[in-house]
């Protein structure tokens, strides 16, 4: 299974009264894919992760914006609840079957975590996370990307091997590691657009897979 990478934020100044406004401010930022314009789901737990939802939609045949999904969750509004909501942002990612890269909308859930909700898991997610998808679409497969990348990682299938053998050539390794900045610089720029939308008190990046995710971004953005 491939691996997920995620973002986390601690914000200044969040409290039960500010937490709506302030995820509303963050949702207002989201790079929505040309595909699906707006938010796509609309989910409220309480208490802990295992709690039926208190709501659960499914708004993909007509996606919403930040302003409307607020104002549909207010009646919710709790400490001990947690507001999750989907939406789609456009990557660059190869396509095998056609031979090149295109950009394909890429799913994100999106987190805003009551302070009481599940023994107060905001404090080592962040008052507002996201799962924002598939590590590989932002550090590379196998470690083939970076200043410095060594022999690649055993292929785990046949697809990944042949991916490995198209990639390794010089100028398609050199145009993966541009699809791949530009993935990441999509990222850095969101995360920039948080910063100015909230009082971020701390931010931080990490994946299921890489010991140090944002060295690793780092070493991605470094190669010219």
């Amino acid at each position: 299974m491939a691996n997920r990478a995620y973002w986390g934020v601690r914000s200044r100044e969040f409290s039960k009264s500010t937490m709506l406004d302030q995820f509303g401010k963050v949702l207002q930022t989201v790079p929505y894919s040309a595909e699906f314009p707006g938010l796509t789901s609309l989910v409220v737990r309480a208490v802990e992760p295992s709690e039926t939802p208190l709501i659960d939609m499914d708004l993909r045949a007509d996606p919403i914006g930040a302003g409307e999904w607020i104002s549909m969750v207010r009646e919710y509004l709790s400490a001990d609840c947690i507001f999750e909501a989907e939406a789609f942002w456009d990557l660059w990612v190869y396509d095998m079957e056609k031979v090149r890269w295109q950009r394909a909308p890429q799913r994100l859930e999106i987190f805003c975590h009551g302070l009481q909700y599940d023994e107060g898991v905001w404090a080592q997610a962040g008052h507002f996370q996201a799962e924002i998808g598939f590590e590989h679409l932002l550090t590379g497969h196998a470690r083939m990307l970076g200043p410095n990348p060594g022999s690649p990682a055993a292929p785990q299938d046949a697809a990944e091997a042949r991916f490995q053998m198209i990639m390794s050539v010089g100028e398609n390794l050199r145009e993966y590691h541009r699809k791949t900045q530009e993935n990441m610089k999509k990222l850095m720029d969101w995360m920039r657009a948080i910063e100015e939308a909230i009082p971020i008190d701390h931010w931080r990046l990490w994946s299921e897979g890489e010991e140090n995710f944002e060295a690793r971004v780092d070493e991605i953005l470094a190669v010219r």
